[in-house]
């Protein structure tokens, strides 16, 4: 039973949408607050820069899925790595800009949500590619290049398809298979019974049709209103999407990570033959290092902002930007 309500507890966090979750305080000097105005209200962000000049490459990181605000944080579901958050820090200290946001209906960018009947990841899409004209067209910045994490990484390289503005995209724990194959794997735990149910609710949002009788115990991941933006999400399979990529792309997974196989790492490998790939030892999904697949090792990692990141992983990124 433990192990199915720590799956419970994963997809969760993959699949619950438009949730507030507590914004964190800044403190560095350097991180400044960096808005972007869409129709629907604002989306606010955080640049870090190196120092207070310009010139800098930036990085436009972009959270994974569910209620994950601009730090990587999911304070609701007790998830708080600070993943990107720390990311930014590191990169400063490699003279790399970044800018990180709240999205859309997330903490300080509450103001910019959708009701979660009428989400569709097609929104996400769309406001990375507002992103990434807003740092293309400014002038402290030299060179744009997109990171996205776990479901942000599909988010970022669907943004980035024919964009000339990017000069490179980074996959860091980016799953390799269609998202309902995905969610499929990481409820392989689930009595036969309720596996069975998920792969036919699965069958028919992909096929563009509600499921209308999901049983209580799914009731978390496919309820009603989160339908039509699975339906929006199961359209896209990474595989075709990477290889059009015309940019340089990186490929970065843990060995250790949970929540998407390593394997998936090379899944998209094989459709981006010139991409970089790095598979890290001991890196799990939030990016920390982590030797075993345990649970309860693993747990804690992802609440306890103060671990730091794994050290390869951003000499990888650091290499990335400056000689992509």
């Amino acid at each position: 039973m433990r192990n199915v309500r720590f799956v419970i507890t994963l997809c969760l966090f993959i699949l619950l949408g438009n949730h507030l979750v507590k914004a964190q305080t800044v403190t560095n000097p350097n991180d400044r607050e960096y808005n972007l105005q869409t129709p629907q209200g604002i989306i606010r962000g955080m640049m870090m820069t190196p120092g207070m000049g310009e010139g800098y490459p930036v990085v436009l990181l972009i959270a994974g899925s569910g209620p994950t605000d601009m730090n990587g944080n999911s304070m609701q579901l007790g998830i708080q790595p600070n993943t990107l958050k720390l990311i930014a820090e590191g990169l400063a200290q490699k003279g790399i800009a970044t800018v990180r946001f709240d999205k859309r209906g997330i903490a300080s960018s509450a103001s910019a949500a959708k009701d979660e009947f009428s989400l569709r990841f097609d929104d996400y899409v769309n406001d990375v590619s507002l992103w990434i004209d807003k740092l293309a067209g400014d002038r402290r910045f030299k060179g744009v290049y997109v990171l996205g994490h776990s479901e942000g990484a599909l988010i970022g390289m669907v943004a980035c398809r024919s964009n000339a503005k990017v000069k490179g995209f980074v996959s860091v724990a980016g799953p390799g298979k269609p998202m309902y194959k995905l969610i499929e794997s990481q409820l392989s735990a689930l009595p036969q019974e309720l596996k069975d149910r998920v792969v036919a609710i699965n069958d028919s949002l992909r096929n563009g049709k509600l499921y209308p009788q999901v049983p209580l115990g799914l009731q978390a991941l496919f309820r009603t209103s989160v339908q039509p933006y699975l339906i929006s999400c199961y359209k896209y399979n990474p595989i075709d999407i990477i290889g059009t990529l015309e940019m340089p792309v990186l490929i970065v997974q843990g060995k250790t990570d949970i929540q998407v196989p390593w394997a998936d790492a090379e899944l998209l490998k094989q459709a981006a033959p010139k991409a970089g790939l790095f598979l890290i030892a001991d890196m799990n999904h939030v990016l920390k290092d982590c030797s075993v697949m345990e649970q309860q090792a693993q747990l804690a990692t992802y609440s306890d902002p103060s671990l730091p990141l794994n050290s390869e992983l951003l000499l990888l990124l650091e290499k990335f930007v400056k000689n992509p």
